[in-house]
């Protein structure tokens, strides 16, 4: 059985298609400011920041709910 979820925006995304998607849409500075975590603020990159949010289960949960957020604005839900 295929597991159907067109309201979920997190299904099928994995962490690192989160973290490409954010820093791309908000740029590194603005989601260091509205996520202050230092693997955003201080010489940011993928790689930090995936091994940063796999350790740390909170900064992950703000990060995909910023995700979440994004998506849901972007449709107009």
């Amino acid at each position: 059985m295929l597991d159907h979820q067109p309201d979920n925006p997190l299904h099928g995304a994995t962490l690192q298609h989160i973290v490409e998607c954010l820093a791309e849409f908000y740029g590194w500075a603005e989601l260091g400011r509205l996520i202050p975590i230092r693997c955003f603020t201080h010489d940011p990159s993928v790689s930090s920041s995936l091994k940063f949010l796999r350790r740390t289960p909170w900064a992950r949960e703000k990060v995909e709910a910023l995700y979440v957020e994004t998506w849901r604005r972007s449709r107009g839900l």
